[in-house]
């Protein structure tokens, strides 16, 4: 197997997702309420064309952050627990299929990384619970808190969808890729080097003007003159915004896919990223307006857009597309491998 580039390496912690995440996670927004979440070569048409690939098929290790134990996690119930913690159940079974087959990709590549450059926090296992660091995941025992009354459907469901596609996973140049995925994109996705700073092969600009009819696409938000100060100089210290509030944020230079690059605030000028999570901002595809009463942004999609959108996949499903089809449009240039699982 091809080692991985460095770049590739340095962003596979951090910025693989960006989901429509369950509502019952406490501080994460919600997209969908009626579900309770929030929200190549090519990619080959069959089993008998897909790659085969040796991956172990012992348990993923996963660390359990509140009680520091490293406990194991079968295949199977790893990336069921991932989609239910990713992705609504209300959700096409296609594109749940496809989410599970990004999911079982980032473990697997997680798993390889580990063995390759092993983290000293993770104390030998391959990732963590921390959804704040990796992917989600949920214990089928969360999975029932989350989805109350509606679990054995929605957990059945979700299931189902992953025992289609349990044996594959998303491959380029013989490695797992990085399967970076979103909830939705400002109407074309992001590449992950105006998004990271380096390029990725597969993670390029791709139409995904399905999320222009999304729940929440566009929202707005609005600040005081005090509330803004306050937060732009939390966040940049030392920052000068002069008196006049329409000129505190100036869009500089935005991307082909709507992603702002860069903006001056104040006398600085930070990246479009920067200034996102600085206001708490859905996505990094804003405007800015201001008058005398305050200032508001309005932001397009949701998440960084890099890779999948999630309800993209789920527009595409819903149109008849299935998951392959699906992984093909979001990681152009990729493969689907199917993976051996020797031990």
């Amino acid at each position: 197997m091809k080692k991985y580039a460095v770049a590739a390496l340095l962003l596979i912690v951090s910025v693989v997702t960006i989901p429509a995440v369950p509502a019952c996670i406490s501080g994460r927004p919600e997209a969908a309420p009626d579900d309770k979440v929030q929200l190549r070569e090519y990619v080959f048409s069959s089993d008998a064309d897909s790659r085969e690939t040796d991956f172990s098929s012992e348990p993923y290790r996963v660390l359990d952050t509140i009680s520091g134990e490293v406990i194991d996690v079968p295949i199977r119930e790893y990336v069921i627990g991932a989609v239910c913690a990713e992705m609504p159940a209300s959700f096409g079974e296609e594109a749940l299929k496809a989410q599970a087959v990004a999911a079982h990709t980032y473990a697997e590549r997680r798993r390889l990384s580990e063995r390759s450059s092993p983290t000293a926090e993770l104390r030998g296992a391959d990732f963590s619970n921390d959804t704040a660091v990796y992917q989600g995941f949920f214990t089928k025992e969360r999975a029932k808190e989350c989805f109350g009354e509606k679990f054995d459907e929605n957990y059945e469901k979700i299931s189902a969808a992953t025992d289609e596609v349990l044996p594959y996973i998303i491959t380029h140049d013989e490695a797992p890729i990085i399967a970076a995925f979103h909830s939705m994109s400002p109407g074309f996705t992001e590449s992950a080097e105006n998004v990271w700073g380096a390029p990725v092969d597969y993670l390029v600009e791709v139409d995904s003007r399905y999320d222009l009819t999304a729940p929440h696409f566009r929202e707005k938000k609005d600040y005081s003159h005090e509330d803004l100060r306050t937060a732009l100089g939390s966040a940049f210290p030392g920052i000068v915004l002069g008196d006049d509030i329409k000129k505190w944020i100036e869009v500089l230079n935005v991307s082909d896919s709507g992603t702002v690059l860069t903006a001056s605030v104040g006398d600085m000028t930070v990246t479009g990223g920067e200034l996102r999570d600085a206001l708490g901002l859905r996505s990094a595809s804003f405007e800015y307006s201001a008058d005398s009463s305050g200032a508001t942004i309005t932001t397009k999609g949701f998440g960084h857009g890099v890779g999948m959108s999630q309800y993209g996949a789920n527009a595409m499903a819903s149109e008849g597309k299935n998951w392959r089809e699906i992984l093909e449009h979001y990681y152009p240039g990729c493969n689907i491998s199917k993976t051996k699982l020797t031990n």
